[in-house]
């Protein structure tokens, strides 16, 4: 287990016989840009439906905040996103959407999904 998905915290499921839908959206994301250091922020939007747990939210918020001084490219932080939450919770779906602000001109969104 990395040291970052030690951070995140599941609890029951309250209602585990239903399909329902848990959005999360962290305004407020930030990594640093691994070819010039400088900050990248986006919004981090989690989707998902839960299966037997869900993601408990100040350890997300702290998950989250552990990627401040990371050196990392928009693609690879939203799948490490993904794949630590879906590892962590085995959710019946889970889709995480990262919107970086602009930046050169450019706005990027990087999507990436996860079934089970």
């Amino acid at each position: 287990m990395t040291d970052k998905l030690k951070l995140l915290e599941i609890f029951p499921n309250p209602k585990p016989e239903r399909d329902y839908t848990v959005i999360h959206e962290a305004p407020e994301f930030t990594s640093l840009c691994p070819k010039t250091g400088q900050p990248d922020f986006a919004t981090i939007r989690i989707e998902y439906i839960p299966d037997k747990f869900c993601i408990e939210l100040k350890s997300l918020k702290f998950y989250l905040n552990s990627y401040r001084s990371d050196g990392i490219y928009f693609e690879s932080v939203t799948n490490k996103i993904l794949d630590d939450l879906a590892e962590i919770c085995k959710p019946r779906f889970m889709r995480v959407t990262a919107k970086f602000n602009v930046r050169g001109g450019i706005g990027s969104v990087v999507e990436a999904e996860y079934k089970r």
